[in-house]
């Protein structure tokens, strides 16, 4: 059965995952993975990257396959939908070791890494992240990725696997530059750390019991990080971040590779938490409104235009110092050609590369094309998508016809995220009159 949903899921939504080479046929189960002799749960991997969690997805039914370079799961015994689902009412873990894991150090780390990317790190509270973007000099967007501006001396980086080669070499190339200027500033790569996503509602209840008494969840929000020992154990540090990517309360946690086994065990000791692959992953960051690089932002796609405009301090706004500034600040002041939209539609679904036509008084001209789709299982797997739009069209309410198979389907553009955020935050004082 849950073969068959995920399948079912898989070929009614196509999942649009983070690196486009995933072997989404491999998904048809064990005689084909027999005939190649490969081991059991490994549905056609080719030589790749593992985690240090590698053996306990094989032992505990992952589902393997090869995604940007690296062997992780799919899912497990539950379908994708289940998995789905349970995260947003209860809690999972995801194994995101993949990802690439920095430290930038030195005294002018900061003014250093504020030149690479649009956000204001210099008025970034202490032990707190943000959401920020790798720009180039046309404004398009080399990566989208999580900077945490740690007490340590340090800032810690969690960006795409996708993107890790030419994030690497950007960072180099521009590190370089830097260290000929006199600035004072390294870059330490985290390959012997693994990461761990645990998400959904019930994440707290789950990981509370495993910090010090100092460390109270409670008071504890969104975006922000501690580096602590996990269950009081100094054999165990590790950095937690009250973050993810599905629109949950939830918890990324940074631990190196020797203790990563351990420590997920005990959090799935709990009896709340349950482990969820890469298909339920997706699936919760687009119902959230979240863009997959590679998919809905690249490098020939400006914040502006990806409705991530947000992520521009409002001082480097001023200074219009950060890569690509002249174009991004300029269609922030007259508007972009284009908009990333959320689209809402029945019957099949809309696919990455669909193209979108107007539904006033030109059905025959293509305005824009789908960039993620999938159904929703949290709103009974109607189908959901991004999609870019020419601006004059990107109202909310209108209607539009997707190309999908030659076949022409309505949809209607929505307001993201398509299921509300449950984010951890702080409670907002009220001003005394």
């Amino acid at each position: 059965m849950s073969s068959f949903l995920t399948r079912n899921l898989i070929n009614r939504g196509r999942l649009i995952f983070q690196c486009r080479g995933i072997a989404l046929s491999s998904l048809k189960g064990n005689n084909k993975t027999k005939e190649v002799s490969t081991p059991p749960n490994t549905a056609n991997v080719q030589a790749s990257k593992k985690t240090a969690l590698y053996d306990f997805h094989l032992n505990n039914s992952g589902r393997m396959v090869n995604f940007c370079g690296w062997t992780l799961p799919v899912q497990y015994s539950a379908s994708v939908i289940q998995s789905h689902l349970y995260t947003r009412s209860n809690a999972s873990i995801f194994d995101v070791s993949h990802m690439l894991q920095i430290h930038v150090k030195g005294s002018d780390r900061i003014r250093f890494f504020e030149k690479l990317i649009v956000s204001d790190l210099e008025n970034l509270p202490e032990n707190s992240a943000c959401l920020t973007l790798y720009t180039n000099d046309r404004g398009g967007i080399l990566d989208d990725l999580i900077v945490t501006k740690t007490s340590e001396g340090y800032l810690f980086v969690v960006s795409n696997a996708g993107r890790a080669i030419q994030d690497l070499a950007h960072l180099q190339s521009q590190l370089e530059k830097a260290k000929r200027q006199g600035l004072d500033v390294d870059i330490e790569v985290l390959s012997n750390q693994a990461l761990l996503a645990l998400q959904g509602p019930r994440s707290a209840e789950v990981l509370q019991p495993y910090l010090p008494s100092s460390l109270d969840l409670s008071k504890f929000y969104f975006m922000q990080t501690r580096l602590t020992n996990f269950d009081n154990d100094s054999s165990i540090p590790c950095r937690i971040n009250r973050s993810g990517y599905t629109g949950e309360d939830g918890f990324e946690i940074s631990i190196s590779n020797v203790n990563a086994e351990r420590v997920l065990k005990s959090l799935l000791s709990s009896g709340i938490a349950q482990m969820a692959g890469l298909g339920a992953r997706d699936s919760l960051r687009l119902e959230a409104g979240l863009c997959l690089y590679g998919n809905d932002i690249d490098e020939q796609t400006t914040p502006i235009e990806a409705d991530l405009t947000w992520t521009i301090g409002k001082r480097r706004r001023q200074l219009a110092d950060f890569p690509g500034a002249k174009i991004i600040l300029e269609q922030l002041e007259k508007g972009a050609p284009r908009k990333r939209i959320g689209i809402k539609s029945s019957g099949s679904c809309p696919r990455s590369g669909a193209e979108i036509r107007n539904d006033r008084d030109d059905k025959s001209r293509v305005i824009g094309k789908v960039t993620s789709g999938c159904p929703s299982p949290s709103l009974k797997l109607i189908n959901i998508g991004m999609a870019y739009v020419e601006t004059p069209f990107a109202k909310v309410g209108n209607k539009v016809n997707v190309n999908i198979r030659n076949r022409t389907v309505e949809a209607e553009i929505v307001k993201m995220p398509f299921v509300p955020a449950q984010y951890y935050k702080a409670p907002i004082s009220k001003k005394k009159k």
